[in-house]
């Protein structure tokens, strides 16, 4: 009789356990549903000797591509009025270091909004997805409920605004309501808002939505100051905070496990000449446990599922496997050529695989999926024993 209400006792108790431990089972499954990686990338300024804050945006586009964001999930907004500028000794080149090495204006460069379209009114709409019907849709910001979003902007700015083009301002309450209505409209998970501005971490100020990380490069009352002078351009080509946020990432990859407060660490006020300052009161992660990559970095996981195309291709797993393996390195290789002719037939085949065989999946599923799985037989085995302990006074 003891052995047996013992028993049942356990048994309770694993009953009541068992809503908190499904709980946490659904949270981690919650978590994995960062699903993919949007750059908002912002230059606010125009004319000739703001040069540096082209280069600026131009530098943080080549690094969210080279770690693998592709072109349309990347909103470029720039005056795009330096390349060819008659004062440019460099025509259509654009450059962020004295030894040229390096133009930031390539081949690859999608500029989604130029000249006058950079405007306040167009980049809230690009933010909270209010677009006239006419709006192609290479102009929209398509995230979702599962987005990462990366917002950097770069111009002229003071105490709670941020100049664009000096004709309109962008105040911090503006920026706190429309990241409200992206709140709102699910349109974000985590938003991490890097701003390079004078005064910057003010504009950060009136923020109050959920999930948000913002970082400035100076708090209020200083200045953000430009890094080098490029003799042959004649003004300079960088500033400060954005040069040693690329010098962060210069030799980082999509693998790398550098962390968002890693990243912070290694702004010096003596490189910067000014106190880069972040807040992370809206953001539920420990900084130490977000990766760069969350933000810059592409989360496109591949998942290869082989039955689906041998038996209309006629050819062996492992030959198509192996053909799929380099004909998706080919496709998301955004400064790769193809080395060969590829046909018509040929090159549809690989848009069926882009297509189809690519599943987008957060980077954390699969071990989010094992702490779920561990979880789950614990509580089996849990259960398990506290049957077999009903039932052993009558055997």
């Amino acid at each position: 009789m003891v052995m047996a209400n013992m028993a049942s006792s356990a048994l309770l108790c694993w009953l009541v356990l068992l809503p908190a431990l499904f709980a946490e089972v659904g949270a981690a499954s919650t978590w994995t549903k960062h699903t993919n990686n949007w750059a908002v990338l912002v230059c606010t300024s125009r004319y000739w000797f703001n040069y540096r804050h082209m280069a600026n945006t131009l530098s943080l586009y080549r690094t969210v591509k080279r770690l693998g964001i592709p072109d349309d999930h990347i909103i470029l907004m720039l005056a795009d009025d330096v390349a060819c500028n008659a004062r440019n000794m460099y025509p259509a080149q654009v450059f962020n270091n004295e030894n040229h090495r390096l133009n930031l204006y390539g081949d690859h460069i999608e500029v989604d909004y130029r000249g006058y379209e950079v405007t306040v009114e167009n980049f809230l709409r690009v933010l909270t997805g209010r677009h006239d019907a006419a709006v192609p849709r290479s102009k929209r910001l398509l995230s979702d409920e599962g987005s990462n979003v990366l917002l950097y902007m770069t111009g002229h700015g003071g105490d709670e605004f941020l100049k664009f083009q000096d004709s309109e301002e962008i105040q911090s309450r503006d920026l706190a309501d429309a990241f409200a209505q992206m709140h709102g409209k699910r349109r974000y998970k985590e938003l991490l808002v890097m701003v390079d501005t004078c005064q910057a971490a003010t504009l950060h100020s009136q923020l109050y939505s959920p999930g948000i990380l913002a970082v400035g490069s100076s708090k209020k009352g200083e200045n953000s100051y430009s890094h080098h002078l490029d003799a042959d351009v004649g003004v300079s080509v960088v500033d400060r905070f954005t040069y040693y946020t690329l010098q962060f990432f210069e030799n980082l990859d999509i693998h790398s496990n550098a962390t968002l407060q890693s990243l912070f660490d290694s702004y010096a006020p003596s490189l910067l000449m000014s106190h880069m300052d972040y807040r992370a009161d809206l953001f539920s992660r420990p900084l130490d446990k977000v990766l760069v990559t969350d933000f810059f970095g592409s989360v496109m996981g591949i998942k290869h599922t082989e039955a689906a195309y041998v038996g209309f291709t006629g050819r062996s797993k492992r030959s198509m496997s192996s053909q799929r393996d380099s004909s998706l390195d080919r496709i998301m290789d955004v400064d790769h050529e193809l080395p060969f002719e590829v046909s018509d037939e040929k090159e549809k085949e690989l848009e069926d695989v882009k297509e189809f065989n690519v599943e987008k999946t957060g980077p954390g599923l699969l071990a989010a999926d094992n702490d779920a799985s561990v979880l789950l037989g614990l509580l089996a085995l849990a259960a398990a024993v506290a049957i077999s302990s009903i039932t052993f006074p009558g055997s």
